[in-house]
């Protein structure tokens, strides 16, 4: 069956199946990353789709290419969260078992979602590779049928869909961006992609402390990485696709690499400009798009998936408005006098600057008359508003000094 797959025959059909669970995600331009990049850029929210993310496709077309028999045996995977609902949401549609391994680390929001679909979660390993060999052990004890989250062609084919509906609404795209865990979601919109437009180019995006392919690709053959380290939980993947390397390779035209900050910039972005959530894999190709080293382009970003905590969420945004300069923490030495204190928030207030904590230590030195150690943190509209407070502390006699911030 798999020899079949990767078709256009094969992604047209693909499109007709997964119409029945997915929603229609249309594409979003986007005003504020055009003016960013230079380019006419257009988000592809598939963070929007019922199960939070697009696995949903290439699970429920693969279950569409299973027999009754393979079906009713029960089903399993590996998964990381995304690919976890999509099996057990296809799974409930045709009234089969689904048991999904995840990693520990996966975050609580994917796991209570899954159940909610009736699938049984078993947690077990730090990254994505150790549940899968756990999940492989069970299926060969129990008779499972397993679905591979992105080394199947099957699976390949339903998340190809995505270009079909890029092509429909945007049919002269110059760049599509796709987010690389594995490789599944990169093998069919590249392929497809390349089929209905042999000149249009396919872009992978990484991240930086999880780039299995990145590495294959310089080797030359399917490498696995001695560890992964990275916030985009989604990708945190050791080693790419053996059956779908050989498109990766062939029809990727390049691959980007983000780091893990790159990524909480764009969460803000996404928040403040589109009012979007989008998980840290999903933001990847958003993040990569100041890394294309093009102009005037129309440029598609698949943002895959939604599925955040609330507590990474919270951390997240923490970290990108320091990272924003829109908080800060400055240490300041002042005399320990009646009025020290009311003089440095005078100061402050005078520049707009709003204080939102305050730690007073007089224990920084002994004597108290030259030394008492002032910190505090600010809220600020950006970095230039952040030096305008900074030089107005200057010019009233004190000596800031950047310190942690530690909200």
């Amino acid at each position: 069956m798999e020899e079949e797959m990767l078709t256009l025959d094969k992604f047209e059909e693909a499109s007709e199946v997964v119409k029945k669970v997915t929603l229609e995600t249309k594409l979003v331009y986007s005003d504020y990353l055009s003016a960013q990049t230079g380019n006419k850029v257009y988000l592809k929210p598939e963070n929007m789709q019922f199960t939070g993310a697009y696995k949903v496709r290439g699970a429920y077309y693969k279950l569409s290419t299973l027999t009754e028999e393979e079906r009713q045996k029960g089903l399993i995977t590996a998964s990381a969260g995304n690919h976890a609902q999509g099996v057990a949401y296809a799974a409930k549609c045709y009234g089969a078992k689904a048991v999904i391994v995840m990693p520990n680390t996966t975050p609580l929001i994917k796991v209570n979602r899954t159940k909610s679909y009736g699938a049984e979660v078993v947690l077990y390993g730090d990254v994505y590779d150790e549940a899968c060999a756990h999940a492989y052990g069970l299926a060969e004890e129990n008779g499972y049928t397993f679905i591979h989250p992105f080394d199947d062609l099957a699976v390949a084919t339903g998340q190809g869909t995505i270009a079909m509906e890029i092509f429909k609404e945007l049919p002269l795209v110059d760049y599509i961006l796709v987010p690389i865990g594995g490789g599944g979601l990169a093998t069919g919109v590249s392929t497809l992609a390349k089929l209905l437009n042999p000149k249009i180019k396919v872009i992978g995006v990484e991240p930086a402390g999880a780039n299995c392919l990145q590495a294959s690709m310089k080797e030359g053959k399917v490498t696995t990485l001695e560890h992964v380290s990275t916030i985009a939980d989604g990708t945190a993947v050791k080693t790419p696709g053996t059956k779908i390397f050989p498109y990766l390779r062939d029809y990727l035209d390049d691959i980007i690499t983000v780091e893990d900050e790159e990524l909480v910039v764009a969460f803000l972005d996404m928040v403040e400009n589109h009012k979007m959530i989008a998980e840290n894999s999903g933001l990847l190709t958003v993040a990569a798009l100041k890394h294309l080293d093009v102009r005037d382009k129309r440029v598609v970003s698949i943002i895959s998936g939604g599925n955040m905590d609330v507590i990474t969420m919270s951390s997240v945004v923490q970290q990108g408005l320091i990272l924003r300069d829109r908080i800060f923490t400055v240490s300041v030495l002042l005399p320990d006098r009646p009025g020290e204190l009311s003089h440095v928030a005078d100061v402050i207030a005078k520049q707009n600057g709003n204080v939102i904590k305050l730690e007073h230590n007089q224990f920084v030195s002994i004597n108290r008359n030259a030394a008492v150690e002032l910190r505090i943190t600010l809220e600020a509209f950006g970095t230039e508003h952040k030096k305008q407070i900074i030089d107005a502390l200057y010019q009233n006699g004190y000596q800031p000094r950047a310190v942690r911030t530690n909200i």
